[in-house]
């Protein structure tokens, strides 16, 4: 079992890689394989909207996303790990995301689908419940079982140090990570016992006319 640990904060080893490091440490420790994954500095375009991922079966955009979006189909769970910026999710991070999610969904790759995912914020004070809100948006839209610690998932600071002097944040990192790691272990218990997701209906689309 394996889980990638995303982290869309624009410094690689700063407050929200402290509190992913507690979590990937913790998944180690419960015998799960962890990665964390830099988006990078690099600006990321958004979605064009022009939906040839449908066809292409990747972005149409060469860069970053399409690489993840095959990365990332080899693991079973994932964290999404944010900074607050303006009492939201990194602007870099929703860009990407954005692309990725849709160019899973739509090119039929599905690969989150079914899988655990989990979101947690950093910031020297406020405006992490409302990240954390924004980030399990994408969980939700994808059938994906949302996993969920002790209290917010969120920790506090203005650098690393100061992240890992807040013992309750940290301490929900790893509560978080057990959480994880158990799901994880009942999710593969079940399908030796021949549980196996849903069967896919066809999508029906509407709107508020038709």
């Amino acid at each position: 079992m394996k889980v990638l640990l995303v982290n869309g904060s624009p410094n690689e080893k700063g407050c929200t890689y402290t509190a992913l490091s507690e979590i990937a440490q913790t998944l180690n420790n419960e015998g799960i394989e962890t990665e964390i994954y830099y988006i990078g500095k690099d600006p990321i375009s958004p979605c064009k909207a022009c939906r040839a991922c449908a066809k292409l079966g990747h972005c149409v955009i060469n860069d970053k996303v399409n690489e993840f979006v095959e990365h990332a189909k080899e693991f079973d769970g994932y964290v999404i790990g944010s900074p607050v910026h303006y009492a939201s999710a990194s602007g870099g991070l929703i860009t990407f995301l954005d692309r990725a999610f849709f160019v899973a969904s739509r090119s039929g790759k599905d690969i989150f689908a079914h899988k655990l995912g989990s979101a947690i914020a950093s910031a020297r004070r406020a405006g992490t419940t409302a990240t954390i809100d924004q980030l399990n948006k994408y969980f939700q839209i994808n059938q994906m079982p949302v996993i969920s610690g002790r209290y917010w998932n969120m920790v506090h600071g203005g650098n690393p140090d100061e992240v890992r002097q807040d013992e309750e944040g940290m301490q929900n990192m790893r509560i978080l990570a057990k959480n994880l790691a158990y799901h994880l272990k009942c999710k593969e218990a079940g399908e030796k016992l021949g549980i196996t997701p849903p069967q896919k209906e066809p999508v029906t689309y509407t709107n508020f006319i038709r």
